[in-house]
């Protein structure tokens, strides 16, 4: 019965071994199959993350250039404003000069009916002839008053005008 029971022992030692061995190559099989799916969903996640940071990147490009055609719009635009304003003060400071200088007088058109001598003709200079309604020279101090409120206007309507292209253009880009 011993031998009988050894040829058992031997018998159930192997078949043990067998299992043992058929479970290890099991695991070996299943840890191989489960890290190539890992490692496939690993390079589609990596791909798509790829994709992303392209799409990023052309976006932030395609910005860029915005801004950089909004920049240079806006530096033409600014060189444009100044112009306008710096011809417009010329005008205003030579026109302010021949004031000082008595080279130009200011006059003002008087409403005839306000005077009650809409029957006699306006006088005339001797460079012109001006027939209708009188006229009355305004002081140098008055007409360079007159002149720098009227300048100060001009700079406004400039500054207005700026700004409303500005905004244009600012309105039609994100449009």
């Amino acid at each position: 019965m011993k031998i009988e029971a050894v040829k058992w022992g031997g018998v159930l030692l192997i078949i043990l071994a067998l299992m043992a061995g058929s479970a290890w190559i099991a695991w070996e099989w299943q840890a191989n199959a489960y890290g190539q799916q890992l490692a496939a969903k690993e390079a589609a996640h990596q791909t798509e993350r790829t994709h992303l940071a392209n799409a990023n990147s052309a976006q932030i490009l395609a910005e860029q250039g915005k801004r950089l055609a909004l920049e240079q719009w806006l530096a033409a635009s600014d060189q444009s404003h100044y112009r306008a304003l710096t011809d417009e003060k010329t005008k205003q400071v030579r026109l302010l000069d021949r004031l000082a200088t008595a080279d130009l007088r200011l006059s003002v058109q008087l409403d005839a009916a306000a005077t009650g001598c809409d029957a006699v003709p306006a006088t005339t200079s001797t460079g012109g002839v001006v027939y209708g309604a009188g006229r009355v020279q305004l002081a140098p101090a008055h007409a360079q008053r007159i002149i720098g409120i009227t300048g100060d206007g001009d700079q406004g309507l400039i500054a207005l005008q700026a700004c409303q292209a500005y905004v244009r253009a600012v309105f039609s880009q994100r449009h």
